[in-house]
């Protein structure tokens, strides 16, 4: 039997899909407008940032970025041909390959991080207060925790 919505549940689940995208969808217009990249690009540069090489298995980031291979691949082939990161083969297991952050990716970084900060915080921390916007946090996460236990 199905357990349908109530209209309260309803309301919720339609304003968390309607907020989460008009705020994908504005993060990322704020970092193109501002910077020329794509929320897709900024995400793995910044992965690969936070790595002590600045650089990750493919099969890493695509896990860290929750991409395909095959998406995460053709990504990279763009951002590979904008200069931000590098492909090297990996010594140890010539089918797998690193995505390396280039020194010109690592400036773009630099310079676009301060305004997806501050994009960030205009729409959605301080649009919050700090107590709703720890429970958001902690019901994203028991969702992340949950969907990811699964695999």
């Amino acid at each position: 039997m199905t357990r349908w919505l109530t209209e309260e549940e309803q309301r919720s689940w339609r304003a968390w899909l309607s907020a989460s995208l008009l705020l994908g969808d504005q993060l990322s217009r704020d970092l193109q407008a501002q910077h020329g990249l794509t929320i897709a690009d900024y995400e793995i540069l910044v992965h690969l940032s936070e790595t002590p090489l600045r650089r990750l298995r493919m099969s890493e980031l695509a896990e860290a970025t929750l991409s395909s291979r095959s998406r995460l691949s053709h990504q990279i082939d763009r951002m590979e041909k904008a200069g931000l990161v590098e492909r090297e083969v990996c010594a140890s297991d010539r089918r797998g390959s690193f995505a390396v952050l280039t020194a010109q990716g690592w400036d773009v970084l630099v310079d676009a991080a301060p305004a997806h900060v501050e994009s960030v915080r205009t729409h959605l921390v301080d649009v919050l207060t700090p107590k709703e916007f720890t429970a958001l946090g902690a019901a994203c996460q028991r969702v992340v925790d949950h969907l990811t236990a699964a695999e």
